[in-house]
């Protein structure tokens, strides 16, 4: 009796049962403790009880990139798939035991908005996949960092926080992010080094991104933004000539926001400003050689020290070259000569001119070829207004329209001329200031008018009647070339005879000199006047019809000493 009291009762083997093997179907679908039997080959023997024994791959039992840490004797869990026969051999998965506890934990997590330790081990569409200690998350490619990032290499197979944005357990689907960490992250690092630093102070960055328009420097858990005008006093083209990425630099803090938090920093600053006291070191008219830095469609920079650039416009580029691209006169790197013709310290300007460091060939031309000299040239381009003919120099003198032929008009003259050929001219005038020099080709012949020009008022001329018409005749004075116009009312003194039809072309008459208008060049004469003053000298010599001479005995005594005289 005794014996049979020590016995387990029934009860007590079922709870014995009931503890070793979960009630019947307990097994498939849950996780238990298993024991590692043995390892053969990439997969560890786990013994789950009642001598049901199951094969895991090693590889579930490491994190993403690293070697799994397994040995003979270790507790694991694992998920039980299903027992598939009597001899207890069951399938079992340690990747879905993992991913069963972390889907608990991670949940914990996402309810207290926590942070949690996961691995990228692989790109998917639009991203990547994490291995939260078991559970497959999705990291989306726009929340792996704050700024895009090219390669994600160095990155992957470590251990890093992400945030869980999303998460559906029925579903299986979880999101993470590492950009909500990096950012958060940042802003407590933003928050103590904006309490720490202030505008003036210089500190040290390293070059974390560069730009069109500058470089991104770290600055320790804060970026600033260091522009390329701020790099360097000398002009910078691209911030990549004065950087490098990963380059430790020293900076200056310029300006700092304090609503947007956004950083300024300067380079240059730290250096002196060359441009200190830069009017008496470059004085108006001095020369000096530098470097073309730049061409622009207006002219070409030139930089005489670190820092200090003038401009070469393009009008002072060169005396003769009008209207050309700068880069046809200049080249960048060039080394030119060039005039300092302004200084602006305020606006930090300095007006360059390269064409007064060679000689003006305005004022060459002037020296060799004073007013009055006759010169040789080729016509090179004709206008509405004159002639354009080539010079020695490289230069151009115009003949006006007016200073093309005495007698005939402009417009008419010039027809003359076609582009190409060589003739010559008087030089009138040269204006330096202007660059222009005035030329004149009837000039070449002398002014017919001149012979003209000296006869005064009442003077007797001899003229040939060059045409007749019904207004008047009209006259060649002299053997000038110069035609005068004889209107009909003073042909004669007698009304009767002042016919124009009673002269011919080729009769020489007499005429006074009436007017003589220089501007206009014209002479006025008149037979009428002539007659006139004639018969009151006769008078005058020979008596009066008073004193009882009669006008014709006057006349004719006149007449009579006149044809004895000859």
């Amino acid at each position: 009796m005794s014996q049979m009291a020590s016995m387990p009762n029934i009860s007590d083997f079922e709870a014995l049962l009931n503890e070793t093997m979960p009630a019947e179907g307990g097994f498939e679908g849950s996780v238990v403790t298993g024991t590692v039997v043995s390892i053969e080959n990439d997969f560890a023997i786990v013994d789950i009880g009642l001598k049901a024994e199951g094969r895991v791959p090693l590889r579930e039992f490491a994190v993403p990139g690293q070697q799994a840490e397994v040995k003979i004797g270790d507790s694991v869990e694992v998920f039980v798939d299903r027992v598939e026969n009597a001899l207890g051999e069951a399938i079992l998965s340690r990747d879905k035991a993992r991913r069963e506890e972390s889907w608990t934990d991670l949940e914990t997590a996402f309810e207290k908005d926590s942070r949690v330790d996961g691995v990228i081990f692989g790109r998917v569409k639009g991203g990547f996949t994490v291995d939260l200690n078991g559970a497959v998350a999705f990291l989306p490619g726009s929340q792996v960092d704050i700024r895009p990032i090219r390669d994600v290499t160095p990155l992957m197979n470590i251990s890093q926080p992400f945030q869980i944005l999303k998460m559906d357990r029925r579903r299986g689907n979880i999101v993470v992010s590492r950009r909500a960490i990096l950012e958060e992250d940042r802003q407590g690092q933003r928050a103590e080094l904006l309490g720490k630093i202030k505008e003036g102070d210089t500190v040290t960055g390293v070059v974390k991104n560069i730009t069109d328009y500058g470089a991104f420097v770290d600055l320790g858990g804060i970026d600033g933004l260091l522009h390329v005008t701020d790099m360097s006093w000398r002009r910078v083209n691209h911030p990549s000539e004065v950087l490098t990425i990963g380059e430790n630099i020293d900076v200056q803090v310029v300006r700092i926001n304090p609503e947007t938090q956004r950083i300024s920093l300067g380079m240059k600053q730290l250096a002196d400003d060359p441009w200190d006291g830069i009017e008496a070191k470059y004085v108006v008219g001095a020369k000096f050689t530098g470097t073309v830095t730049n061409i622009t469609d207006y002219g070409a920079f030139v930089e005489l020290e670190d820092g200090v650039e003038g401009l070469v416009h393009v009008s002072e580029m060169s005396w003769v070259k009008k209207n050309i691209h700068p880069g046809k006169i200049v080249s960048t790197s060039q080394e030119v000569e060039v005039m300092v013709l302004e200084v602006d310290q305020a606006k930090r300007r300095i007006s360059l001119g390269l064409k007064q460091c060679g000689d003006n060939p305005w004022e060459a031309f002037a020296d060799k070829f004073p007013v009055g000299t006759e010169i040789e040239g080729e016509v090179k381009n004709i206008t509405e207004f004159g002639l354009f003919i080539g010079l020695e120099g490289d230069v151009d003198g115009m003949v006006h329209l007016s200073d093309l032929d005495w007698d005939r008009s402009g417009e008419e003259a010039i027809q003359d001329f076609k582009k190409g050929d060589t003739v010559k001219a008087v030089v009138l005038d040269v204006d330096m200031k202007k660059e222009r020099i005035s030329l004149g080709i009837k000039q070449l012949g002398g002014d017919p008018f001149s012979d003209v020009s000296g006869k005064k008022r009442g003077e007797q001329v001899t003229c040939v009647v060059k045409a007749v018409n019904e207004n008047g005749i009209e006259v060649e004075v002299g053997d000038t070339g110069v035609t005068a116009f004889i209107r009909r009312s003073d042909l004669s003194r007698d009304r009767g005879d002042q016919r124009p039809e009673r002269f011919a072309e080729g009769d020489k008459v007499d005429a006074m000199v009436t007017s003589v208008d220089k501007s206009s060049r014209k002479v006025n004469l008149s037979i009428k006047a002539l007659e006139v003053a004639e018969e009151k000298a006769a008078v005058e010599q020979y008596g009066s019809a008073d004193a009882g001479a009669s006008l014709g005995d006057i006349l004719g005594a006149a007449l009579e000493k006149a044809k004895d005289e000859k």
